[in-house]
């Protein structure tokens, strides 16, 4: 157990995937209080991140807001589109898209889980290595737990966009 304390630093984000990002702000930083800290767009054709969030050709407008300890990261997908969502849906539907956890090792993770048959979109991607031999940026991936809910590892290192816990 004390070893994966050691891996596991924290729950960064819940991302959830909306039709409209204008609205989606108005009830989570107008209503909720959160505060917006960044966002990110993407168009067709961005290999890394198609094989992460297993998607060809995807193409997505994103903020993340901090709202109490956490994060929530609100994605609109251009591409593929979603079905239109009943408003109504019961509660036992599936619904947020996936639950991010912060890791200090991802490759380390990564290995342990799919040694336990753990299934992920891709192997870990982004990040860099400076002349020093630091690494910097993120490096992530989606995997399903064996229910086939989706969930994200993230190492967030040096010169990162996106702020670690």
């Amino acid at each position: 157990m004390a070893q994966s304390a050691a891996l596991f630093q924290g729950m960064h984000h819940v991302a959830v995937s909306v039709p409209d990002l204008a609205i989606a702000r108005r009830f989570y930083i107008d209503l909720l209080g959160a505060t917006e800290v960044s966002t990110l767009d993407w168009g067709e054709g961005n290999a890394m991140i198609n094989a992460i969030v297993g998607l060809p050709d995807s193409a997505a407008r994103v903020f993340l807001a901090r709202l109490g300890n956490t994060y929530i990261e609100v994605f609109e997908y251009l591409t593929p589109r979603s079905p239109a969502q009943a408003p109504d849906r019961p509660v036992n539907l599936y619904g947020y898209t996936h639950i991010c956890l912060q890791v200090a090792d991802i490759q380390a993770v990564y290995a342990r889980l799919v040694e336990a048959g753990i299934r992920f979109h891709t192997p870990p991607q982004g990040g860099d290595v400076d002349a020093e031999g630091r690494k910097t940026g993120f490096i992530a991936t989606y995997g399903r737990d064996f229910f086939g809910n989706v969930f994200e590892l993230i190492e967030i290192n040096a010169d990162s966009d996106i702020r670690p816990l």
